[in-house]
């Protein structure tokens, strides 16, 4: 395998990860067109990090308007093998409280207006997303919270909202009694697209509010969620120091299999394949069109 590279994708609050040594900025283009920002490169101890804010520095994007696709391509052209999602949240249980961080290891993707494949007419693709969060990086984000004595959760479900508005009552009273554990606006089509790129990804949903479904809470208002942010932003680079020193050097098979999610995935037979969508796949898909 590959030297591990870790990517850190920061959502609401988290515009900069301070503590990396070696520090530059990296401009990369991307034939998908504008990333978020430029990618922050340096170390942690001996790993390599990539950050990149997700709704730019100053957080001018929202969620509907994101590049998701440019944001992974630059991702895994900066040599990304594993990716770490910060997104705030908000929850539809009461024991998943603002402050506690959730590991999920399920989406469920109610957007319309997005992007959500690198792959389309000329050369179609179908990847597996049944697991898309790698677990042993989930393993290995478990114990570097515990390490750091910081509360979370191991486990659930976040359903993804187009945005930019909250949730209207029956749509937050739905989807609780859906049973899903968490709504965000960002996780998808992030998380389908970074396994079409064979990266490995893992979300942290930072609990902000308990959108509209409590009675005791009410509705989402934007202060009381920056100041949860504004706590959340520390513990979450907590988090990620620990997690970048104890990081394996070089890349670990995932058992999801998101490192070879290519194999076999190319429908379109060659002779039918279009020359200018297959440049543009050259970052995302090189390992397996150069073995065609």
């Amino acid at each position: 395998m590959s030297e591990a590279v870790l990517g850190i994708i920061g959502g609401s609050g988290i515009y900069d990860l301070p503590g990396l040594t070696d520090l530059r900025e990296m401009r990369i283009e991307s034939p998908w067109g504008e990333p978020s920002d430029v990618l922050r490169t340096g170390r942690i101890g001996q790993t390599q990090i990539v950050f990149l804010p997700r709704h730019g520095r100053g957080h001018a994007i929202p969620p509907s308007e994101i590049n998701y696709r440019a944001n992974i391509d630059v991702m895994k052209r900066a040599g990304v093998t594993d990716l770490v999602s910060l997104s705030a949240c908000g929850s539809y249980k009461a024991e998943l409280y603002p402050g506690l961080f959730v590991l999920v290891d399920q989406f469920v993707d109610r957007t319309s207006r997005r992007e959500n494949s690198f792959f389309g007419r000329g050369c179609v693709a179908h990847v597996s997303v049944a697991h898309p969060v790698g677990p042993a990086l989930q393993a290995r984000i478990a114990a570097a919270a515990e390490a750091e004595d910081l509360a979370f959760v191991r486990g659930g479900t976040l359903v993804t909202m187009e945005g930019p508005q909250f949730s209207t009552y029956a749509e937050s009273t739905t989807y609780r009694g859906l049973g899903y554990d968490l709504i965000g606006m960002t996780a998808m089509p992030e998380a389908k697209l970074a396994r079409e790129a064979e990266i490995t990804y893992a979300t942290v949903a930072m609990v902000t509010d308990y959108d509209c479904w409590h009675e005791l809470h009410g509705a989402v208002d934007v202060a009381s969620v920056i100041a949860v942010l504004h706590d959340n932003a520390d513990k979450a680079q907590r988090l990620v120091a620990r997690l970048a020193a104890d990081f394996p050097a070089q890349r670990e098979p995932c058992p999801a299999g998101s490192h070879n999610a290519l194999d076999n995935a190319i429908v379109t037979a060659p002779a039918f394949r279009d020359p200018a969508l297959l440049a543009k796949l050259d970052a995302v898909a090189g390992r397996v069109l150069k073995a065609a």
